[in-house]
């Protein structure tokens, strides 16, 4: 329960302050507790900083996996469902895409970050290839290879989610997922509607 009320106040540090302005006391300050607490859970600011990271790459995972488990059976229906889960209220904060954007921005840990997360964004990925050359199959599509869709994908979430972080008085969740939705209807016209998420943020 320490340990996880440490990373919760280190995503409010480092929303607020940045990678560079959020120190041990920064964090022990928001979440109320001695920087003996810290120091015996984490060490260093560092590995603070890793198992933040690790936090939210794991809450993701676990987030689009559920939704994967969930979703109907066939292939449009499950990468809708990973689709979705970017997008879910709990992944999609303005204060945990700033931190992941703030990681991600420190060009001297850019290569260390990866590392930690590089096996959980290459399942995502993989799976979504899968089902990417599953609905080319059953579609005869050929116009983009299944790997092309599957990457620029990856490049879309990204991108959204900056949007999201820079302009959220213009930019909405369910219109993030629409845009997405658009995206696989234009490629996949057969298997996709344009306006396969109407509900509400």
């Amino acid at each position: 329960m320490r340990r996880q009320q440490l990373i919760d106040a280190t995503i409010d540090s480092i929303a607020e302050n940045g990678i560079g302005g959020t120190t041990m006391s920064t964090v022990t300050e928001i979440a109320g507790l001695s920087l003996g607490i810290v120091n015996f859970h984490f060490k260093s600011k560092q590995n603070l900083l890793e198992e933040t990271l690790l936090f939210l790459a794991k809450e993701h995972h676990e987030q689009w996996l559920e939704a994967f488990g969930n979703a109907g059976l066939s292939a449009p229906e499950k990468l809708l469902a990973i689709v979705d889960a970017h997008f879910h209220p709990q992944i999609c904060t303005p204060k945990k895409l700033a931190v992941w954007f703030a990681f991600f921005g420190e060009a001297g840990r850019r290569e260390v970050y990866r590392s930690l997360i590089n096996d959980i964004d290459q399942e995502r990925y993989d799976v979504a290839l899968r089902l990417c050359s599953e609905i080319a199959e059953d579609g005869g599509y050929e116009d983009m290879p299944p790997r092309q869709v599957a990457n620029i994908l990856e490049a879309l979430y990204d991108g959204i989610w900056l949007e999201l972080l820079t302009y959220p008085e213009n930019f909405q969740r369910s219109v993030a997922r629409d845009h997405i939705a658009a995206f696989l209807a234009k490629v996949y016209p057969d298997h996709f509607q344009m306006h396969a998420f109407n509900n509400g943020d």
